[in-house]
């Protein structure tokens, strides 16, 4: 049997793709570190400020969730139109705005206020489609998950920072600085990302308008969506009752919190990676999936059995943290997978709706179960959503293990694309093909294990 050539292209990334990923994951993990930063710290914060419930407490943590889940869509079409820069440019700039007007508040409603202004800077869209616009096809998806690596790391720091931030200039001054992290990312916007020779839309990483009922009748990306809304949920609900555990409980000072964030996140990270490797090499995608489910729950359980120690605070820490971060880094790849290939951009940006729409709902109703049960209610609130989560996941099926591929076909007129996507169809290893003539390329998913590159690259412009 002749050996298959390798999928992966012979040349890396350019300088300016390279350039463009770390440029980007920097705008983007700015925007989101000053998001994450008081997650450890405000609800010691906000029983100083006027007119604060446990309930309002929950809604201020949560409320650029609210503002994001609705304009980041909006934001990605008209940076189709505008540009993306002038987009990503105003973004921040609405976020510095929500930033400063949250900073000089003295009531809760102040600070919710500015929040919800911080999520109306949704320039998470237009990023990843002007990280479309500044690579090649072929290198795509490293720089997307470059940019995807850059949000995780901007979550542990915050998660570590916030506390110390705290006890050096309180939330305040934290919020002042996320007003100077967001003009940084301006600067990095005007100074360092590459101008695109082209801007133009992207299928893979765009939605299609057409394709929204298509995504949404699917019943397997709409279990993947209600996951993700569900896992973000429950980690701003989590974040509302943990920090008051931690020091009314445990009994550890405010300025100390970060000696439990800082481990566990470590391990928690460490301990993910096995993980990861199982699903995606050996093909056990369902099973670990839904063992991280299940974990999650168990870790919130944990809280709510042993939140009154220390040590059962951070072991459950530990177990809620590992499950959060692989799923967090499997559910993108189910969405891939799952969705159709011309539809993959369409599903990207219903899920990424999903999870923003979870964490105000975490705020809203972590906040009123706290209202009425107490920190215990918190925590057992997030574990049965978990489960609810693990019961509508049992029913996915399991995925085809496909990746993503961008054929370059060049010049094609559009009577040959029906005939040269069921060519396509017809190669051993390729899942599913869609041809659009007007940008010259094929969108693929193909089994990186059975796929003959020498067959396919037949239909290429370069293998002609």
């Amino acid at each position: 049997m002749t050996a298959k050539k390798s999928i992966e292209p012979a040349e890396g990334m350019s300088p300016l793709e390279t350039r463009a990923a770390f440029s980007l994951a920097g705008i983007f993990s700015l925007r989101m570190l000053g998001l994450f930063l008081i997650f450890p710290v405000f609800a010691l914060y906000a029983e100083e400020l006027a007119g604060v419930t446990p309930l309002l407490v929950g809604v201020a943590i949560g409320a650029y969730g609210l503002t994001q889940a609705f304009l980041q869509i909006p934001f990605g079409m008209l940076s189709d139109r505008i540009g993306r820069k002038p987009v990503i440019i105003g973004g921040l700039i609405i976020f510095a705005i929500g930033s400063v007007v949250a900073a000089q508040a003295d009531t809760i409603w102040g600070v919710i206020l500015g929040r919800a202004i911080q999520g109306g800077g949704a320039i998470a869209a237009a990023i990843m489609a002007l990280a479309a616009d500044l690579s090649r096809d072929e290198h795509r998806t490293k720089v997307m998950a470059t940019i995807g690596i850059s949000i995780g790391f901007a979550f542990a720091i915050a998660m570590i920072l916030g506390p110390i931030l705290n006890s050096w200039i309180g939330v305040p001054g934290i919020f002042w600085l996320t007003a100077v992290l967001a003009l940084a990312g301006i600067a990095i916007v005007l100074f360092l990302v590459p101008s695109p020779r082209e801007s133009h839309f992207h299928r893979d990483t765009e939605p299609v308008p057409g394709q929204f009922g298509r995504v949404l009748s699917n019943p397997n990306l709409l279990r993947l969506d209600v996951g993700i809304m569900t896992l973000h949920m429950t980690l701003t609900a989590v974040f509302l009752a943990v920090p008051l555990a931690l020091r009314d409980e445990a009994g550890l000072e405010a300025g100390h919190h970060w000696m439990v964030y800082l481990p566990m996140l470590v391990l928690a990270m460490g301990l993910m990676i096995p993980f990861v490797v199982i699903a995606e090499k050996r093909r056990k995608m369902k099973t670990v999936f839904l063992g991280a489910v299940f974990a999650l729950a168990l870790g919130q359980l944990g809280f709510f059995t042993f939140y009154h120690s220390l040590v059962g605070i951070a072991l459950s820490m530990l177990l809620y943290f590992t499950a959060f971060n692989l799923l967090e880094a499997t559910l993108p790849s189910l969405i891939a997978k799952v969705a159709p290939v011309e539809a993959k951009g369409t599903a990207m940006g219903v899920y990424s709706t999903s999870q923003f729409a979870g964490a105000f709902l975490g705020g809203l109703i972590g906040g009123w179960v706290h209202t009425h049960y107490g920190l215990g209610g918190v925590f057992l609130f997030g574990a049965l959503a978990s489960l609810v989560w693990l019961s509508i996941a049992f029913g996915m099926a399991r995925p085809a293990y496909l990746s993503s591929y961008i054929l370059v076909l060049g010049e094609i007129d559009e009577a040959s694309a029906p005939a040269l996507q069921t060519q396509l169809l017809e190669l051993e290893g390729v899942g599913d093909a869609f041809v659009v003539a007007e940008e010259g390329v094929a969108y693929l998913k193909i089994d990186r294990q059975r796929i003959d590159m020498t067959e396919l690259d037949a239909f290429s412009s370069t293998g002609r």
